[in-house]
């Protein structure tokens, strides 16, 4: 069985961030998976790399939902927001 579940983090339409992230993570559940994808809008900080975004947002996910720590991540894209 497959369980799947989509969040948008946070309000991205009040504040728009300088870049746009997806970061889709599974980790096995029982006889399935948990499979969550995660987007928004982030501003990295003068000296961020995409390194410690892509860290950041793992750490953040794992945090405000434990059952995602140390889960597999299945898609990461991180690119300016602007058109």
């Amino acid at each position: 069985m497959t369980t799947q579940a989509q969040q948008t983090t946070g309000p991205a339409a009040q504040q728009q961030g300088s870049h746009h992230f997806v970061l889709t993570l599974q980790k096995p559940h029982g006889q399935g998976f948990v499979t969550a994808t995660f987007a928004n809008t982030i501003t990295p900080l003068p000296g961020d790399t995409r390194a410690h975004i892509y860290e950041a947002l793992c750490k953040g996910v794992a945090q405000a939902n434990p059952e995602l720590a140390n889960a597999n991540v299945l898609f990461f894209s991180l690119e300016p927001n602007g058109l």
